[in-house]
């Protein structure tokens, strides 16, 4: 009787390309094979750690979340247009990024969202690296600011403001706002902008 040796390495790979393609048949097999546990590698305590790409947010949550059949349901049709598609990418990272908390908008609740200043890339190129990093405000009797995705007011210099618009894209920290918005940067372009090719037409 012939053996064959199997490397742990591979079997895990195939495992976990596996649960990525939703091929349930593969991941019984070899959960039956080899056990769950010694398949399934312990994930990272830090959430920012476990999710670098859109991949990883969807095997966060897991075929079966709604967030996810919704995107399977529209990832192939092209009339659904590139802002639709990127809206629900960005919901299945939040969602996997907030690990279960949800915004319920009760007195008190403190929600962050991601904010992008507008410039071109020769502004950018001009920056230095403190530039490049740091958030900026303005102060007055009233500011205000459009970006297609949130709406942000202030007036008598910041003492009054509200926000809206970004109820759905919310985290649970600042931490995660600011990952989410350097991590995930090309979706949320996505979101927000049409391509060239379509802008021009």
């Amino acid at each position: 009787m012939e053996t064959m040796e199997i490397k742990k390495e591979n079997v895990t790979k195939a495992y976990n390309e596996a649960q990525m393609k939703g091929d349930t048949a593969t991941v019984i097999l070899l959960e039956t094979l080899f056990g769950k546990e010694a398949l399934e590698q312990p994930k990272p305590k830090d959430v920012t750690e476990r999710i670098k790409t859109f991949e990883d947010a969807v095997a966060e949550l897991g075929e079966e979340h709604p967030f996810v059949v919704a995107y399977r349901c529209i990832e192939d049709i092209d009339e659904c247009g590139g802002d639709i598609e990127a809206y629900i990418k960005l919901r299945i990272i939040v969602a996997a990024l907030n690990e279960g908390w949800e915004p319920q908008f009760t007195e008190g609740e403190i929600r962050w969202y991601y904010w992008y200043e507008l410039i071109t890339k020769e502004e950018y190129d001009q920056m230095d690296d403190d530039d490049k990093s740091r958030v900026v405000g303005r102060g007055g009797y009233s500011a205000d600011a459009y970006s297609g995705f949130v709406y942000a007011f202030a007036s008598s210099v910041s003492s009054s403001s509200f926000t809206g618009y970004g109820s759905r894209l919310a985290f649970k920290s600042e931490k995660l706002a600011e990952y989410a918005a350097k991590q995930f940067i090309e979706i949320f372009a996505d979101f927000c902008f049409r391509p060239e090719a379509k802008s021009e037409k």
